[in-house]
């Protein structure tokens, strides 16, 4: 019965993942991928109220001089 010869299975192997490596790169090339991703700023409209535009003040009970 003959032996299995294994002195080529290095460069095999080694060849072998070398190639997948460049195919992978290959594929991974052609896709764009943009330069400076930024996050969409999401603002919701403020409603405006009628107190707002009016300079309220509102005193606390601690705030009030003595008496």
């Amino acid at each position: 019965m003959p032996q299995l010869d294994t002195s080529t299975w290095f460069i095999t192997i080694l060849s072998m993942i070398m190639t997948l490596f460049f195919i992978f790169q290959l594929k991974v090339s052609k896709y764009n991928f943009p330069e400076n991703p930024e996050s969409k700023s999401v603002s919701t409209p403020k409603p405006t109220t009628p107190w707002e535009k009016k300079w309220t003040k509102i005193y606390s009970p601690l705030s009030l001089p003595l008496q």
